[in-house]
């Protein structure tokens, strides 16, 4: 069941990731016909794309580390003995659950401090720019614990675009 949630998760992270990076390409595509066809830059769209490319990186970064896509410790497994693998990877996934911790607490931390300033060209809160990190922290470690489990048990976990 924890599996499917994650699963699900994962789908519908990068769902939203995929629509927001055509968002991103539609801001970007209005502002160069505002500037070069209309002489009209419209100030709010590049701020629009910075806030979008935020989500878009971090919940595919998200998605990145439940389909094992991240960087991983290879080498130091392939020296590893065999007995031995295992509860390595299981360390490492852990060392990247407390990474996602660590990134959970302090973008929600940012996020409240901001949340008083305004993007000029938006009138949304700067706190904005920071939910991305505090929501990816949050996936990164449930994918993480679903990791260590799929090892403990001797499973793979499947990734989402399957």
């Amino acid at each position: 069941m924890y599996t499917k949630i994650c699963a699900t998760l994962s789908k519908y992270c990068l769902m939203i990731a995929t629509v927001g990076l055509g968002l991103v390409i539609l801001c970007v595509l209005y502002q160069v016909f505002g500037r070069y066809i209309l002489n009209d830059t419209p100030t709010w769209a590049e701020a629009l794309a910075l806030v979008l490319v935020l989500f878009v990186t971090m919940l595919g970064t998200a998605v990145g580390v439940r389909d094992a896509g991240h960087i991983g410790m290879e080498s130091l497994l392939a020296i590893c003995p065999q007995p031995y693998k295992k509860w390595l990877e299981v360390f490492i996934h852990a060392v990247v659950a407390g990474f996602g911790v660590c990134m959970a607490y302090n973008g929600q931390f940012l996020a409240r401090m901001a949340m008083d300033h305004r993007i000029p060209t938006l009138t949304l809160p700067e706190g904005i720019n920071y939910i991305p990190i505090t929501i990816t922290g949050v996936l990164i470690v449930l994918f993480s614990i679903e990791h260590i489990i799929a090892l403990i048990k001797g499973v793979e976990v499947e990734p989402a675009w399957h």
